[in-house]
């Protein structure tokens, strides 16, 4: 069951569905809006011990991180 992240178009919200089926109708958790455009999913990258998690140059690539720092480390 793939966890995929969504972004409504009535609320503009960008939310993760864990999807269990592709019949499965699909809602916004924040307004129940059911017009969902699949975002594209960044990687993980592996984490290691010895080196601190850090986002990648330019930011993670999530829309939020066009202001600067990465949301997606918070």
């Amino acid at each position: 069951m793939p966890l995929y992240e969504y972004e409504c178009a009535a609320c503009e919200q960008v939310c993760e569905l864990l999807v269990r089926s592709a019949e499965e109708e699909l809602a916004c958790p924040n307004c129940g809006g059911k017009q969902l455009t699949r975002q594209l999913s960044v990687t993980a990258r592996p984490a290691t011990a010895s080196l601190p998690m850090a986002p990648p140059a330019g930011g993670c690539g999530r829309p939020q991180c066009g202001q600067g720092r990465c949301m997606g480390m918070e």
